[in-house]
């Protein structure tokens, strides 16, 4: 087996030496080869792309795909992807969270048999706040999408070359990895293991990126969202005319007719966010239907280092 390693990076400066120091007795611990290991520069604007270049001037085994500017994570693993020529393909992200040490156990699997192999997070090592999203956002994801997408699992996994065949033949431009590769099928295999705190340096998801990744998670697998809006809408109809009805029996049986301007204002502002809210997820819809339409690449790439060039 040869096996290749995609590492997707942006400004990971005082990571990359301890990442590289672990890696490669990693590597050279795996049977078979020669193995291979695709950084992506994803547009670091400090010395990541230097400390690349140079670590693969060394070593001959290391590829450095350089993109023109920061495409994103999920852009540059594919990248990762799509540049990798062994017959596995080990995604994993490049601060250390994901431990280069795992590596041996996800090949063992592989070679009893499993396509793909992927980290399970039995802990994390993440503020209470963060955990907790993460783990709501998990299962709902899961309880809402057209497929079975495993729990707290995230980019890092082995692919064997049917699933990586398969995902290189999907069109998509907004990605969400680690939700293609449960759809694809084959013999998918979890591994527990622990996700550590960063190694150094800043994470480079924000707020809005996280959201951003949980709205592509949630739009690409799922349109319960958008039946959610028909489903309130008949809610709405149901509700009102059953109002109606009770206005009307008033007035004939009664001869009164129910007061509440408050309770209507209400009603009709309360409504008309509701509207408001559907129209937005609409729009999120429709964006994304632009997006694929207009048929760019995910990413561009600025330049190419072998190993030893």
């Amino acid at each position: 087996m040869r096996l290749s390693i995609g590492i997707p990076v942006f400004n990971e400066e005082a990571v990359l030496p301890q990442l590289i120091t672990r890696l490669l007795p990693v590597l050279n611990s795996i049977p078979g080869g020669p193995h291979e290991v695709v950084f992506v520069d994803d547009g670091s604007t400090d010395g990541t792309r230097g400390i690349l270049v140079s670590a693969a001037r060394r070593d001959r085994r290391m590829k450095v795909v350089a993109l023109s500017r920061n495409f994103g994570h999920q852009a540059a693993m594919s990248a990762a992807l799509d540049y990798a020529t062994g017959d596995a393909v080990v995604l994993m992200d490049g601060d250390l969270q994901d431990e280069p040490e795992v590596i041996p156990e996800f090949v063992r699997h592989y070679e009893a048999g499993a396509h793909v192999v992927y980290a399970r997070r039995a802990s994390r090592e993440e503020g209470l706040v963060l955990r907790t999203s993460y783990l709501l956002f998990y299962r709902l994801l899961s309880s809402l999408a057209e497929v079975k997408l495993p729990l707290d699992a995230g980019d890092f996994a082995l692919l064997g070359s049917p699933v990586i065949a398969a995902v290189r033949r999907l069109p998509e431009r907004e990605r969400y990895l680690r939700g293609l590769r449960a759809w694809v099928g084959f013999t998918q295999v979890g591994v527990d293991v622990p996700r550590r705190a960063r190694f150094a340096g800043k994470s480079k998801y924000s707020t809005w990126k996280l959201i951003k990744l949980a709205l592509d998670g949630l739009c690409s697998f799922s349109i319960v969202p958008l039946r959610a809006a028909a489903l309130a809408g008949l809610v709405a109809i149901v509700l009102s005319s059953i109002f109606a009805a009770y206005s009307i029996y008033m007035r004939l049986m009664v001869g009164t007719v129910p007061a509440g301007f408050t309770a209507s204002l209400l009603v009709m502002t309360f409504l008309s966010g509701v509207q408001l809210l559907f129209l937005a997820v609409i729009g999120e819809y429709l964006g994304r239907i632009y997006g694929e339409a207009k048929g760019r690449p995910p990413y561009v790439v600025a330049e190419i280092v072998n190993g030893c060039d």
